[in-house]
């Protein structure tokens, strides 16, 4: 019998176990912690840039905290599908940049969202210190954006959806047991995306418009880089 055994990481590319492992770490500490009183999500996660609570390093922090252990789980089991397919074709560094790139990207259609939301209340993308809310339903939404937090890698996610989409249309997945081809499961995941974040359901606390920017902003670098579709050599 050989002594050699595999480990449980050994069949995953580089950049896609690195992410993983940080986001278990961040993870587990943010439970770790909250138990001495230190609130990583607080510190970590995005928040509007007109929040005091804003901090610079949070555009790329975030995307290391999760809400739960779905959140986590659901994010991860995407990287973990998806993520060694499109390292292996766009190579380590410039995956690593498209996760990051989509990442952010997410995370600034998101904002961008908020902000025309605040300059339809306010007038302006700040809130003014003797601002008064002049309704509850605004009152409601302001309060939301201003002390509510963005987090999780789905916005990457959903940048890595549409690189399979568009470089390998072709290509299984299995839903509820049954395969179903990427050019049908991704637009239908997509349109799902934008009709929620077009016609949100009280008390959703997802943040749709970062999954559209993800999308969004993976559609321009894969267009930008040169890439076409690549079932022929799948």
């Amino acid at each position: 019998m050989s002594m050699y055994r595999q480990g449980p990481f050994d069949n995953i590319t580089p950049v896609v176990k690195n992410i993983l492992i940080l986001n278990v770490i961040f993870f587990i500490a943010t439970y770790a912690l909250t138990s001495v009183g230190i609130d990583l999500r607080a510190i970590l996660a995005a928040h509007y840039p007109g929040s005091p609570y804003f901090r610079p390093w949070q555009i790329i922090t975030y995307l290391f905290m999760h809400a739960d252990i779905f959140h986590i789980f659901s994010n991860m089991l995407g990287l973990l599908f998806i993520g060694p397919l499109l390292e292996q074709t766009f190579g380590s560094k410039r995956f690593f940049n498209y996760y990051f790139i989509t990442g952010i990207g997410a995370l600034a259609m998101q904002i961008g969202v908020q902000a025309i939301e605040v300059y339809n209340i306010t007038g302006s993308v700040r809130i003014s210190q003797d601002f008064m809310p002049t309704n509850i339903s605004d009152a409601y939404t302001l309060g939301g954006i201003y002390k509510g937090v963005i987090l999780g890698a789905s916005g990457s996610i959903f940048g890595l959806m549409m690189g399979i989409f568009l470089l390998y249309p072709n290509l299984e997945v299995y839903l509820y047991l049954t395969p179903v081809k990427v050019k049908y499961f991704v637009p239908i995941y997509f349109l799902i995306e934008i009709y929620q974040g077009l016609r949100p359901t009280p008390g959703d606390s997802v943040a749709h418009y970062a999954h559209i920017g993800g999308a969004l902003f993976g559609f321009i670098l894969i267009k930008l880089w040169g890439y076409k579709n690549r079932n022929n050599f799948y």
